[in-house]
């Protein structure tokens, strides 16, 4: 559920540009940036050549079961023979399929949409795209009701049937995205399930939990700037937030063939006008089990773990990616590779949300991802031929998960989770503001914090990053950690990888009875300078350990965030706080130091809890009430 702004931007500025300097054929370096993220991906990259130069494209509509019109664009390769058939890839957009541009089309190019030119690329090795307007958004008619209703997957299916019944179709059909559409090519494995491969990138498994309310803290920025930019989009105006080049080159989005005096056009977008607005929805929920809205759907129904059957019963192949830095979509990766018994080749690296520019905190701000965009359209190219088209590769296990380690600049590969030699190292607060492998002893120990409300994380983070605009960028936290409340390790005697989940347990008394606890993992080099690694975070009244079974298989502690769990605290009395925070693999160099930060407020991102007031938290670290954080540490 991600704005795209990103991908909007880049083409804008960059293709749109291209295409003015008569550069839109030229592609991206292959260089993968090391010795390890070649050899691991060389695995599924394809030996193949372009087949085809140029495509033909078509836009036309579909009327669904009621009537609802739906936008779609067919790209095909141009020049297929006549007997030729062809595998169709599924791509199902929530912010524009395509654009009327102000400039002419790119001959023989895809229509140009807010994504990078992946379809180019995939057509030339002989496959169909379909890309569609979701209902209620672009040029398709009808309402957005919410986040892939029951409506919307049915459209899917029912656009994937229309395609298998093509001249040009040989039945064959796969699914891909980043975002929303990746999102949506996992909900077409429900909606046809003879969908034989997908691609979902950067997306959540858990809609709650996962980008709406981390922690059950409400993720006020991100929802807020996504609802403005599908608000512009919907009534067909080009979002500010995509930049100068989007306002100069884009009118809006493409209508179909057929349309040329955009009839059908604004009668859809006067339909859009009744799409709800997600934000002042989300503002009404506290809980997991709230309604959304007037409607008689949570955000559970929305999310990919509530079809886990359906999914499996597909026996669709699955490649998901993520990224460490990538809000909760790291996250999002592992769960579905421990809990789909799918065919599954998953990827998690360190990039940003559109994979173009590398996220990781020990790499400079805005380098190119490794391995590039370019490199990883190949890998993709990899998967689909042998999945779809029968092209055999390297030879490997059913299920798989590469993840690269930040800090040692290394991939990785595993077919378990957690991997192989994964042991839990704890890590006690004491005395000093120290971290110590050894428990206190003392009976009696206690850390005062006053929360700030001005500390943040900046507007470049894990989590802005989603609205597909913005670069992962954490810089030197020496300054702000003084805001906080932190404990540091001494000196580390050897290197030390951390891959896993890490799990803080904190002994609280609070003046208040509710606020939200931010954990960070940091690393400190010998000059004192602190890196960013993972954080987690929890609201206060959510922290009951819920003793029923969790709707899918997690490696955290299980809170429900159900409103019969709610636990205000009670203040002056000691409550306990366990949590996971977001799953991390990196290198902390030999000299370096631990560090865990500990905070009440990320003002440029979360809500602020409580919304008065200015609450003092006390951390006991003593024999008694002993605060930790355990670190999945692999044995090296």
């Amino acid at each position: 559920m991600k704005i795209i702004k990103q991908a909007c931007v880049s083409l804008c500025i960059l293709f749109l540009l291209l295409i003015i300097y008569g550069c839109s054929n030229k592609r991206s370096s292959e260089v993968m940036g090391d010795v390890m993220s070649i050899s691991l991906f060389e695995i599924y990259k394809t030996q193949r050549k372009p087949v085809y130069k140029d495509v033909t494209s078509q836009s036309l509509y579909l009327t669904m079961r009621d009537g609802v019109k739906i936008a779609i664009d067919v790209i095909l390769p141009k020049g297929i023979p006549d007997h030729e058939k062809l595998p169709a890839l599924m791509i199902m957009a929530r912010y524009w399929r395509s654009f009327q541009l102000r400039l002419p089309e790119r001959r023989g190019k895809a229509p140009m949409g807010p994504r990078a030119p992946i379809v180019d690329f995939l057509t030339s090795y002989g496959y169909a795209v379909v890309i569609v307007d979701a209902r209620g958004s672009g040029a398709s008619s009808g309402i957005w009701q919410y986040l892939w209703s029951q409506d919307e997957i049915k459209d899917y299916g029912e656009v994937t049937q229309w395609v298998t019944k093509q001249s040009w179709s040989n039945g064959i059909i796969g699914a891909l995205g980043v975002s929303y559409e990746g999102t949506t090519a996992k909900f077409l494995t429900v909606s046809h399930p003879t969908t034989k491969a997908v691609i979902p990138q950067e997306m959540e498994f858990d809609v709650y939990s996962d980008i709406v309310f981390p922690g059950g803290i409400f993720n006020d920025s991100f929802v807020k700037g996504w609802e403005n930019t599908n608000l512009y989009l919907d009534s067909n105006r080009v979002p500010k937030e995509w930049g100068w080049s989007a306002q100069i080159f884009v009118k809006g989005v493409r209508p179909v063939d057929a349309d040329r005096k955009k009839i059908q056009l604004k009668q859809a977008l006067g339909e859009h006008k009744n799409n709800p607005d997600v934000y002042e929805i989300a503002k009404e929920i506290t809980y997991r089990d709230d309604p959304y809205g007037d409607l008689d759907v949570t955000f559970d129904d929305m999310s990919i773990f509530s079809y886990k059957e359906s999914i499996e019963e597909s026996g669709a192949a699955i490649s998901g990616w993520g990224s460490w830095m990538d809000g909760s979509t790291s996250d999002t990766a592992i769960r579905r590779f421990i809990n789909f018994n799918n065919p599954q080749y998953a990827v998690i690296g360190s990039w940003i949300h559109t994979g173009d520019k590398n996220g990781s905190p020990y790499a400079k701000p805005k380098s190119p991802s490794i391995p590039d965009l370019k490199s990883q359209w190949h890998v993709i190219l990899g998967f689909l031929d042998h999945r779809l088209i029968n092209i055999k590769h390297e030879d490997l296990p059913e299920k798989i998960l590469f993840y690269y380690t930040m800090g040692e600049k290394r991939w990785k590969s595993t077919e378990v989770w957690p991997p192989v030699g994964t042991t839990k190292q704890r890590w006690y607060m004491t005395e000093n503001g120290a971290l110590s492998h050894e428990a206190p002893t003392a009976e009696t120990g206690t850390d005062d914090y006053t929360v700030d409300f001005d500390v943040t994380t900046g507007t470049e983070n894990r989590w802005h990053t989603q609205d597909g605009v913005t670069p992962v960028i954490y810089r030197d936290r020496s300054k702000i950690d003084k805001c906080l409340l932190t404990y540091t390790s001494p000196a580390l005697n050897e290197d030390m990888e951390i891959t896993g989940y890490p799990v803080v347990n904190l002994y609280v008394t609070s003046t208040a009875t509710d606020g939200a606890f931010y954990v960070y993992l940091e690393d400190v080099d010998e000059k004192g300078k602190v890196t960013y690694i993972t954080e987690g975070q929890l609201r206060a009244i959510h922290r009951r350990i819920s003793d029923e079974n969790p709707p899918y298989k997690m490696l955290v502690p299980y809170h429900s965030f159900k409103q019969k769990d709610s636990m205000p605290l009670i203040p002056g009395e000691i409550s306990e706080l366990t949590f996971g925070l977001l799953p991390t693999s990196v290198l902390i160099k030999k000299g370096h130091r631990i560090r865990i930060a500990i905070a009440g407020h990320d003002k440029d991102t979360f809500e602020r809890i409580p919304a008065e007031g200015i609450p003092r938290i006390t951390i006991s670290r003593n024999k008694i009430h002993a605060s930790y954080i355990e670190l999945p540490v692999i044995e090296r």
